[in-house]
């Protein structure tokens, strides 16, 4: 039970035309009456204007809009007061009111409460932050998605329908003499699991998308010295973020930027060119460059579109492969006469390639490929399950694990006891993504749907 009351600002501390602050809590109105010229009766979804005393001197003339638990954001009894927005203003109404009872509210403890009054489930929490941080209009879909229960209601659906077997099972262990309680065939067990565990390949396969388009997808930027990939980057961020030169090796380190195309965000890395050197500065720079292929979502190895492919890119390509990143070969210098050898070879390599000229600022071809790979529009539809939070992903491929087992078991014709273990287990974690940790819940489900005991 939470049981005092907090305050904060829910705009920024600027010099702004409005600043809104929230009282929130059981003894919000009784706080804000002690400042107010005119008491306020305990009333939701009203608008009232008020003045801000300190003594007897006026603070602010303030518009104070009123919500009761558990019809607020909270769940609790909620004020939340528009005042004029200097910085000053705002500081002195939030003092005053943390004098009369009130306490300044941690980071996030808003939405924590709200969570905690069963306002809102973990996944819906996370979509809030999400929805504010959101740097282009397909991270703010994917939040707005998930701020109104379209992937939470799926989540528990899937959840639900664990329990219902996890419950079946456990009745016929635990009460064998009960009538009324049908058995569930094998056929029938692998043919539920087999359909939890397509809908959680699907969705870790659409949650690992989302999340790279919520936080940005990593794109590492490779090639030899002087094929253009410092231009590249320019060209892409369109400025000048990299020095070009032609001078070999002028890239000794790992130039990191993010930049938006339209809808998507990409975390660009241009690396140093991949070549054998004596310079100890650009040796490091060069192996700093391979070790960025382990993190990278997609690779863009540039070539010299008026040389050869040489034994090093060879390397370098069978590199990425072995890492199994997403590549696409980019043939830079496309205004000048491409090397008839080198496609060939692309072609000989069963290679896809695309030509630009990042020096003239031609990339469309590039960005229209890079949004072919990434935008999904499976992502945005209802019935589309997806979760950004990398924890959230990784609770649910755990999940995915261990229905696999009990797939397995079940083909292996292992007693139920055992294959409930891991549909127990599995469960537990969708529980924990959507933050209901409730080890009562199986015992009401039993108890409710089987009527056991009447």
């Amino acid at each position: 039970m939470i049981n005092d009351t907090i305050v904060a600002p829910v705009t920024s501390f600027a010099t702004q035309a409005i600043s809104v602050i929230r009282l929130s809590g059981p003894n919000s109105y009784e706080i804000i009456n002690k400042v107010l010229d005119q008491s306020l009766n305990k009333s939701s979804f009203k608008v009232y204007l008020r003045k801000i005393m300190n003594k007897k001197q006026v603070v602010d003339e303030v518009l104070l809009s009123c919500f009761t638990s558990p019809k607020s954001f909270t769940g609790e009894d909620v004020i939340e007061i528009n005042c004029h927005g200097g910085i000053l203003i705002t500081k002195e109404i939030i003092q005053l009111l943390i004098e009369h009872g009130a306490r300044l509210a941690l980071n996030g403890e808003y939405s924590q409460r709200a969570f905690l009054n069963g306002k809102i489930n973990l996944i819906e929490a996370e979509a809030i932050n999400n929805l504010i941080h959101a740097t282009n209009s397909n991270a703010k879909k994917l939040a707005q998605k998930n701020l109104f229960k379209k992937s939470s209601s799926k989540i528990s659906q899937l959840k639900d329908n664990l329990l219902d077997i996890v419950a079946n099972i456990e009745v016929n262990i635990d009460y064998p003499e009960y009538d009324g309680v049908g058995d569930i065939t094998t056929e029938d067990l692998k043919d539920k699991l087999f359909d939890i565990n397509k809908e959680l390949q699907e969705t870790i396969f659409y949650s690992k998308i989302g999340k790279q388009l919520n936080e940005g997808i990593n794109v590492l930027i490779l090639g030899q010295p002087n094929v253009g990939k410092s231009s590249l980057l320019n060209a892409l961020a369109n400025e000048d973020r990299a020095i070009v030169s032609d001078i070999a090796g002028t890239t000794r380190d790992i130039i990191e930027t993010k930049i938006n195309l339209d809808d998507i965000s990409l975390n660009i890395i241009d690396t140093a060119g991949i070549r054998k050197t004596k310079n100890k500065i650009e040796t490091l720079g060069i192996e700093k460059a391979k070790n960025e292929i382990g993190k990278a979502d997609l690779v863009l190895y540039v070539l010299d579109g008026t040389k050869k492919l040489s034994k090093k890119d060879l390397e370098i390509l069978e590199l990425v492969k072995v890492n199994d990143k997403k590549l696409i070969l980019v043939v830079n210098k496309e205004d000048l006469a491409i090397n008839k050898d080198l496609e060939q070879t692309i072609k000989d390599l069963k290679e896809s390639y695309l030509k630009i000229s990042a020096k003239n600022q031609k990339i469309k071809s590039l960005v229209d490929k890079i949004k072919e790979i990434f935008l999904n529009e499976e992502l945005f539809k209802d019935n589309t399950t997806v979760l950004v939070d990398i924890n959230q992903i990784a609770k649910l491929e755990q999940c995915h694990l261990f229905i696999k087992q009990a797939l397995e078991n079940v083909d292996n014709n292992m007693p139920p006891d055992i294959i409930n273990i891991d549909l127990n287990n599995a469960w537990s974690l969708l529980q924990e993504i959507l933050g209901n940790i409730n080890e009562e819940s199986l015992l009401d489900e039993m108890f409710r749907k089987y009527c056991l005991g009447k």
